[in-house]
């Protein structure tokens, strides 16, 4: 089995020593404001549309409808990337790192037509998400029926 090399230790010191000092604290802020913010947002748009007439269901499924395609559409005009790397993981609550991450995909094969470019490689991503999602969605709901709360 072959050895890994070895850094020298000094040279170690100097990579450590020249890397640039991360804010951390203004990063977790950053972060925390900025998906505290989509979070506001998600509410305050399901509440108007419960305020509308709509029903739970329906609220949640027109706000989410909403984000994802705004972030679709941030994503293709190039904004997403210029405030991920800003605002850092606040924008990566899942609705939109995902919507993101699916229209990234699909814009980087566009060029190999809409079907085997963007179609295929959209979903190479949602793909995983959706089976392993299905998969543990079913042994879920089957331990709960096994232990009788259904």
């Amino acid at each position: 089995m072959a050895k890994k090399p070895q850094i020298a230790p000094h040279y170690a010191q100097i990579v450590k020593d020249n890397e640039p000092k991360r804010p951390l604290a203004a990063n977790c802020l950053k972060a925390f404001a900025v998906g505290g913010g989509l979070c506001v947002l998600s509410q305050a748009l399901r509440e108007i549309f419960l305020f509308r007439g709509m029903s739970a269901n329906e609220a949640t499924a027109v706000y989410l409808v909403i984000l994802i395609g705004l972030t679709a559409l941030v994503t293709g005009l190039g904004f997403y990337d210029k405030w991920a790397q800003w605002a850092g993981a606040g924008l990566g609550v899942p609705i939109t790192g995902f919507a993101n991450s699916m229209t990234s995909a699909a814009m980087e094969h566009r060029s190999e037509g809409f079907v085997l470019g963007v179609g295929c490689n959209a979903f190479k991503l949602a793909g995983a998400v959706i089976v392993f999602g299905s998969v543990s969605a079913f042994f879920f709901a089957l331990i709960k029926w096994m232990l009788g709360v259904l």
